[in-house]
């Protein structure tokens, strides 16, 4: 069992930045696909990122590609997401996700074992 728990989300202006963090517990971290995905009202779960195991392999979604940045820590089982030149249709609930994933099905939400109960990030226009 994995547990997951996001932190650092918040209200910042459009074109501002936050950083936020997820951090598992368990000894095998090493050994998860790390994702972050979003939800805004009324839209279904959208893939944000996701990095592999290593943190050598990343992808990010067209929409967030060139402004935001995924990364890991396994020495504190902790992965990250860096978000820049924030629009407000950024705005969503960011949730990371764990799972042992084939790295061709990380954009599926159903391939990931473990979420965090989520954060909320706010821009404003």
């Amino acid at each position: 069992q994995v547990q997951l728990i996001e932190s650092g989300g918040g209200l910042v202006q459009a074109g501002g930045s936050l950083r936020l963090s997820c951090a598992a517990s368990g000894r095998t971290f090493g050994s998860y696909v790390m994702g972050w995905f979003r939800q805004s009202p009324g839209k279904e779960r959208e893939f944000v990122a996701a990095v592999s195991g290593s943190g050598g392999s990343t992808n990010y979604a067209d929409s967030v590609k060139g402004r935001f940045t995924i990364s890991r820590d396994n020495a504190k089982n902790t992965v990250y997401l860096q978000m820049n030149s924030l629009k407000p249709e950024d705005t969503a609930v960011y949730s990371c996700a764990a799972g042992r994933v084939l790295w061709s099905s990380h954009p599926r939400p159903s391939t990931y074992d473990f979420w965090g109960q989520g954060t909320q990030v706010t821009v404003s226009s």
